[in-house]
């Protein structure tokens, strides 16, 4: 009776294991099977880099043809290195509207190189902001905009006709990565490094670090300062902003003009569009100046589409490279007593672009007229030569 009862119990316990060897085998098929249809799903985008330099830039993917590679209307994903796992920053980019309009991907790519990255949906790191911009009512109305290398401001209508006035592109140099113009507003102590850098830079009755205006009979047309503005994107890896300014008279023409401004991360210039509207004219003589001191370097390839200038040093402030880059060869230079002037055509309503920036010596990133040059042409040489995007 003993053995009879033993014999049964083995028998359970057998019909047991098999049974839970088949409820695993079931679950090790079940997560094999999703697991490989997640790597199925995973979609990969090759970036390649055909320049003899790295690179360290944003990629933009239409927000619509990114929505393939996640398979759904999402906002959160990540971008994954297929290499290491490592993920690569990104930012959904508006350009003013309710939806993404596009994609963009932060990523560094080694000379000659190509890069793999893997979309997966879930969450994505957060990341600290790289580029900022706001209007500044409590300084005159500046409006002011930066990254994590340099900074800028456009001058307001308060700043009309006082004896601080000024007329272009006034540029800050920094030596931190942190944002730092609420902070130096606040502070009303910019003009003094502290070991942030510091606001040195002379603009006075010129274009400054690149603004741009009609060239008219012989002279610079100034607008009067910009009256409208709209934060089209506010970061954290590009900031755009349009300035509108009211028509003001050039010859017989009532001129007016919007100016689209983009600042990445990590970069010296900015992309700014000029749309002029002139009445009674196709076409009107731009000038993009560049103030000018008693002495420094200047590194003049208009023919080429670039034109840069190595500022004397200044004090104990240190020197400022500022400098222009085209999409065409520029018509031609004039050096006048106050400035540089890169003089280009542009038709009415018909938007142009060009890039303009600077960078400071104490940053310890670009320390020479020879670096300079260096970063301009490289600048020039990825406008004419963009990544190479792949979408598998």
């Amino acid at each position: 009776m003993c053995d009879y009862r033993f014999e049964i119990t083995v028998k359970i316990m057998k019909r047991t294991v098999n049974y839970l060897k088949g409820i695993l085998k079931c679950i090790f098929l079940l997560l094999f099977f999703t697991s490989s249809a997640q790597i199925n799903n995973n979609k990969v985008i090759a970036v390649k880099n055909t320049l003899n330099f790295p690179r360290n830039e944003l990629i933009s993917i239409p927000y619509r043809d990114f929505l393939k590679l996640v398979g759904r209307n999402t906002k959160q994903f990540r971008v994954l290195s297929k290499d290491s796992g490592k993920q690569y920053p990104y930012q959904l980019e508006l350009l003013g509207k309710g939806e993404p309009q596009n994609v963009l991907i932060l990523v560094d790519i080694p000379a000659k190189a190509e890069i793999q990255l893997l979309i997966e949906t879930g969450r994505p790191d957060s990341i600290p902001a790289k580029t900022y911009a706001r209007y500044v009512p409590e300084r005159m109305d500046d409006f002011a905009w930066e990254n994590d290398v340099v900074a800028f401001r456009m001058y307001g209508k308060a700043l009309e006709g006082t004896k601080g006035d000024a007329q272009g592109l006034d540029i800050w140099v920094k030596r931190t990565n942190d944002l730092i113009i609420d902070k130096w507003y606040k502070s009303e102590d910019y003009h003094k490094d502290y070991g942030e850098g510091l606001d040195y830079y002379a603009v006075g009755q010129t274009l400054g670090a690149g603004d741009a205006a009609p060239y008219f009979d012989g002279e610079v047309r100034y607008p009067k300062h910009y009256r409208e503005y709209e934060i089209l994107d506010k970061g954290p890896l590009r900031t755009t902003f349009r300035l509108d300014f009211e028509p003001w008279k050039v010859g017989d023409s009532d001129v007016s003009v919007r100016k689209t401004i983009s600042l990445d991360a990590g970069s010296q210039l900015n992309q700014i569009s000029l749309n002029f509207d002139i009445e009674g004219r196709d076409e009107l003589t731009i000038a993009a100046g560049i103030a000018r001191r008693a002495g420094g370097e200047v590194l003049d390839k208009h023919k080429e589409g670039l034109f840069g200038y190595w500022e004397p040093q200044h004090k104990d402030d240190g020197i400022t490279g500022v400098g222009l880059v085209f999409d065409k060869p520029v018509d031609s230079v004039k050096h006048e007593e106050s400035q540089y002037l890169a003089l280009f055509q542009v038709k009415s309503a018909t938007p142009v672009r060009y890039f303009t920036g600077g960078a400071w010596n104490k940053a310890g990133r670009i320390q020479s007229a020879s670096d300079w040059l260096t970063y301009l042409e490289q600048y020039k040489a990825i406008l004419e030569n963009p990544l190479e995007i792949k979408i598998n």
